[in-house]
């Protein structure tokens, strides 16, 4: 196994994630990827797909552990994304990457016993489509496993607050961090199964549409999951005993209905 360390800290995500000079910012994603990991082993040796792998920190990370599934595949929307995960860890046995695209492809249908999904849906315009590829992916009795950003509640104000900080120090993205007015912040603080607050939406160079984190509901999303698929569980990240809405992300369990 190549050592993917070095390859590790090159990747843009992780980079602003687990390695970012900020401990609270690391902090939490670094919890966020190890309940990932540790969630994965059940799939030592069976094969996984990890839906918007971003730069393929947590692939490379579990390929790299002690009980890798037997194979790997990262897929991504974005090309070069996928030519950046390609040079880094091509050379990792039973890894590989492609584009969501190519999920439609017969070798891609019912064919893994687990589907991450990580920090993707709350950015994602059109749900639909993307559930239908997830649900698509996943053998009649694999696992989907979900995990998206607590953007309410008291979560909330300490996120901002923490992305502010950031911000002004210079450190990742965090310095284009949307605003919220005293209406939506009081409208997030107690929101229920509706979406409380408009989401803006936002283009990119390849005019691929995206919602940053404002306004998402991770309450919405589980009521939308729950019209296709069983969510067995709801898990709290990065401190797990805490109640999902004073967490800072949560995870979904889910099986095809």
């Amino acid at each position: 196994m190549p050592n993917v360390n070095d390859a590790l800290e090159e990747g843009h995500y992780a980079k602003k994630q687990i390695f970012c000079k900020d401990w609270l910012i690391s902090w939490s994603h670094n919890s966020r990827f190890q309940i990932g990991l540790r969630l994965a082993r059940q799939f030592a040796g069976q094969r996984i797909l990890d839906y918007g792998c971003g730069d393929g920190t947590f692939l490379a990370m579990l390929m790299a552990g002690d009980a890798p599934p037997g194979e790997a595949v990262g897929a991504e929307v974005h090309s070069e994304l996928i030519d950046d995960c390609l040079k880094r860890f091509g050379d990792v046995p039973g890894l590989d990457f492609a584009p969501v695209a190519d999920l439609q492809a017969p070798a891609h249908r019912e064919a893994y016993d687990a589907v991450f999904c990580m920090e993707v849906l709350e950015h994602v315009v059109q749900l639909a489509p993307v559930l239908e590829s997830l649900a698509g992916s996943l053998k009649p009795e694999g696992k989907l496993l979900i995990s998206v950003p607590v953007e309410t509640g008291m979560p909330l104000l300490v996120k901002q607050a923490a992305r502010r900080i950031a911000g002004w120090r210079g450190l990742g993205d965090y310095k284009y961090t949307s605003a919220y007015t005293l209406r939506e912040y009081c409208a997030s603080l107690f929101p229920g199964k509706r979406q409380h607050i408009a989401r803006p939406i936002y283009k990119g160079d390849d005019e691929h549409a995206f919602h940053d984190h404002k306004g998402f509901n991770w309450k919405v999303l589980r009521e939308i999951l729950s019209e296709r698929f069983h969510v067995e569980a709801t898990l709290s990240s990065p401190i797990t005993w805490l109640p999902p809405q004073m967490a800072s992300q949560v995870w979904f369990i889910a099986r095809k209905k």
